[in-house]
């Protein structure tokens, strides 16, 4: 039996690599200009801090400063109207709301911190769909 590597950053994770090998498309994670707004009933407006467009939002995930490259997801209308907040938020491109599990989350992280995988990513902000492609180093 061989043991991993202590460095093998999937050491800590639930999901291995083949959990996230290959392409995976997450629909409708993505902010779009089709992300439902909240609208005041008395006066049938869209409140202004939830009047956005898809180049703000993408404006403001570039704006991020981290390594880890940013994309814009959708914010739901509970949120926006509780927070006071924009219908969109910035989160690395593996984030739990995009993937759908902590787990899978963990699994992209690691694969993205490990010289054994190439990992990236295509955010079409018409659709709100986001795919991401691991492949093992030198696959590709």
């Amino acid at each position: 039996m061989t043991e991993e590597p202590v460095d093998d950053p999937f050491n800590d994770c639930e999901l291995g690599p083949d959990a996230v090998l290959g392409t995976h498309t997450f629909e409708d994670v993505l902010f779009t200009d089709e992300t439902e707004t909240p609208v005041n009933v008395l006066t049938g407006e869209t409140p202004a801090h939830s009047q956005a467009t898809v180049e703000e939002a993408k404006e403001f995930a570039a704006s991020i400063d981290t390594e880890t490259p940013q994309i814009a997801l959708l914010t739901s209308v509970e949120s926006q109207v509780e927070t006071q907040h924009k219908p969109y938020t910035a989160a690395a491109f593996f984030h739990f709301k995009a993937t759908g599990s902590l787990e899978r989350h963990h699994a992209y992280h690691a694969a993205y911190d490990s010289d054994k995988f190439t990992v990236d990513f295509e955010a079409d902000y018409e659709s709100g769909d986001l795919a991401i492609i691991v492949e093992r180093a030198g696959d590709g």
